[in-house]
């Protein structure tokens, strides 16, 4: 079981690779597809606001978190990647700017109906010994995405708009990979458990307004979303535009800054192996949040205030890279497969997933303007202060479900067999007699 379970976790975390991998070919090759077609501004910023790294995430994460929910994770990967790669070959063969940005934003919402299902996969068939361990390992993935992309962007650069292509070639043969291995994975035995008690109730479930009704379950999406949103809006706009720093304010060249995004990259992804895999399900939940947190914050502090040069240069790239393996994504990742229950677990997420990737995109779009007119420090001090909310909301009500299975935690904090004997009468009472602590 526990061979399948991580074989299952390594075919599925190719997910998150490909959502990662996919926002940073396509932020390296920005100024090249401008300069190919003569892109407005305005044309960059809607590349961007469609791409997976907002919009296009947020909508394909609402509508995959609930057919995920509704017809089973499995679904998923059974069409998923195939969108994925039509996205992807219309990027590479796009001739128009119309071409190009229907192939961002199919990408986009490829990815975001992938990444929902794909931590509620790993969560589900993952025990409660080793959850954090197998979200780890999601994480670990999503941070390689951007070390081979940035490396391979590095060696493909004398192409030009050539090597960018060759980049999303390269993410389309991944991205049939997974399809290959995710294709014959099985069900997820928690969604299977679920449908047979509506099954057998002969009760037809409203997901959503049983989500919404539930004070439980409100106050949990609040929670996660002030941790993951807030970090999320700086990571956001570090993927896209941190490049572009270094370059402007830095007075970096190309090659320099695509050198320090790979180092950011590899920190987070060591951190997010050998930090959160192996240490998130044998230590304090708060005490390791914080530490990741503040790591975070303190990267910001240094860049903020101590300027460019190559000793606050190299300190910002490797605290905030430790900081990411350890961060706010890895927890979310964690506390939203835990937090909710079977039968709307998926959507839950991919409601939140929607609100995080849309915030991003609002934000990529005012993050440039504070930069260019009001300065770097004042840009510095707004990512401080988003970075210092998240950690204050996560150290504060850092949910205590370490150890649990995902069915201990249910029972606590919703009441799973009251609820179960409702349900079968037609009434939804969640959390009616559940623990509402996180």
């Amino acid at each position: 079981m526990a061979k399948n379970s991580h074989s299952s976790t390594w075919a599925v975390s190719l997910t998150n690779f490909l959502d990662s991998g996919s926002i940073v070919a396509g932020a390296a090759g920005l100024t090249l597809w401008q300069k190919e077609f003569g892109l407005s501004s305005f044309a960059v910023g809607l590349l961007g606001a469609l791409s997976a790294n907002a919009f296009g995430s947020a909508i394909g994460a609402i509508i995959g978190g609930h057919l995920s929910d509704k017809y089973g994770r499995k679904i998923i990967y059974t069409y998923d990647m195939l969108v994925y790669m039509l996205g992807t070959l219309t990027i590479v063969f796009s001739m128009n700017f119309p071409m190009l940005l229907a192939g961002f934003l199919i990408t986009g919402m490829a990815v975001g109906a992938g990444v929902p299902a794909s931590w509620t996969y790993i969560g589900e068939t993952s025990d409660g010994k080793n959850r954090a361990h197998d979200i780890g390992i999601s994480q670990f993935s999503w941070s390689m995405g951007p070390v081979v992309i940035f490396i391979s962007a590095t060696l493909l650069a004398p192409l030009g708009l050539l090597g960018n292509r060759i980049l999303f070639v390269m993410l389309t043969v991944i991205a049939f990979i997974a399809w290959s291995l995710q294709r014959s994975l099985p069900e997820s035995k928690d969604w299977v458990k679920q449908k047979q008690v509506e099954k057998e109730s002969g009760v037809k479930p409203h997901p959503y307004k049983e989500l919404f009704s539930s004070a439980v379950s409100v106050k949990s999406v609040l929670f996660l979303c002030g941790v993951y949103v807030f970090w999320n809006l700086v990571s956001g706009a570090m993927g896209f535009f941190m490049p572009y720093v270094y370059e402007t304010v830095g007075g970096l060249n190309n090659l320099q800054a695509n050198l320090l995004q790979a180092l950011l990259w590899a920190c987070t992804a060591l951190a997010g192996y050998y930090g959160f895999a192996l240490y998130g399900d044998k230590i304090d939940h708060r005490k390791f949040f914080f530490v990741g947190a503040f790591m975070a914050a303190l990267s910001w502090i240094i860049l903020t205030f101590m300027g460019f040069g190559w000793t606050a240069l190299l300190s910002f790239v490797i605290i905030w890279g430790l900081s990411a393996g350890i961060g706010a994504q890895a927890w979310y990742a964690l506390w939203a497969v835990e937090l909710f229950p079977t039968k709307y677990r998926a959507g839950a997420q991919g409601i939140m997933f929607f609100v995080v990737r849309g915030t991003a995109g609002i934000w990529s779009i005012i993050f440039p303007m504070i930069l260019s007119g009001m300065g770097f420090k004042a840009a510095g001090l707004a990512m401080i202060g988003l970075l210092i909310v998240s950690l204050l909301i996560g150290t504060i009500w850092t949910p205590k479900t370490r150890g649990k299975s995902l069915d201990e935690i249910t029972e606590e904090r919703y009441g799973t067999t009251k609820v179960n004997k409702v349900d079968a009468l037609g009434q939804t009472i969640d959390g009616a007699e559940g623990n509402e602590a996180n």
